[in-house]
């Protein structure tokens, strides 16, 4: 191996209903045909060396998904992402590429996401109240399905903030119907909390339950203060942020 790369890209439109694993093999496939001197694993059966960061569940947007691979060769960053993105298919998008620095763990820089949860016919000042109940409650338990089987825990504990967005009145002859916008700050936890899950906590403690499927999308990833004004505010710090100091081609 002599560099590694991490990347951060999209999933946009009809694209957010790719899954992980459906992602993956279009990722190898584009990697191909950029012609990308990837590093693979050793063994019978060599995989390219790409790890992922936390990637999102299937069905919702994302404007910040990463991962990194493992080069056998130097590139530019700037041309990587160029060739990627131009091999992908529209709504699979690469926005960042920077080499890594040595001795650092990309994981180890994310411990949070925010999110835009978008709640079509819901009053924001119903949404709002339900929210502030959600907020004031010590725990909210809610039930999921995982392959363990039905799971319960406390959605509200990973909840660092959440505030109903006031946006513009819609211009006149657009479509008037109410839509509460939901921003949410959500800590990773164990097991994740997601954006369903505080909708299923705003089910458990005021009954709000939109009257048309919600939409979500991850807005960032990164570094998110335990305590403080951070976390007040949710400010984060990008999980690139440490790579873009000048490293020279090669990356060591």
């Amino acid at each position: 191996m002599v560099q590694r790369i991490r990347i951060r890209y999209a999933k946009r439109g009809p694209l957010r209903f790719t899954s992980h694993r459906d992602f993956a093999r279009a990722f190898e496939r584009a990697l191909r045909r950029a012609a990308v001197p990837i590093a693979f694993s050793q063994g019978f059966h060599p995989h390219p060396k790409i790890s992922y960061a936390s990637a999102a569940p299937t069905g919702v947007a994302s404007e910040a998904e990463y991962l990194e691979i493992a080069l056998q060769a130097p590139v530019d960053p700037a041309e990587l992402r160029a060739a990627l993105d131009a091999a992908l298919s529209p709504g699979l998008d690469v926005l960042d590429a920077v080499i890594a620095r040595e001795g650092t763990s990309l994981a180890d820089r994310i411990n949070a996401s925010r999110w835009r949860l978008e709640l079509p016919g819901v009053e924001p000042d119903v949404a709002r109240d339900a929210l502030q109940r959600f907020m004031d409650a010590p725990e909210v338990l809610v039930e999921r399905m995982t392959k363990q089987g039905l799971r319960e825990f406390d959605a509200r504990v990973a909840v660092a903030s959440a505030t109903v967005i006031d946006e513009p009145a819609a211009p006149s002859g657009a479509d008037a119907s109410p839509c509460a916008i939901l921003d949410l700050v959500v800590r990773q936890v164990t097991p994740a909390v997601r954006p369903d899950d505080v909708l299923s906590g705003l089910r458990v403690v005021a009954a709000l339950v939109p009257p048309a499927p919600p939409r979500a999308t991850r807005l960032a990833q990164g570094s998110l203060a335990a305590q403080g004004d951070l976390a007040a505010q949710g400010d984060f710090v990008d999980p690139l942020d440490a790579d873009r100091e000048d490293v020279p081609i090669g990356g060591r």
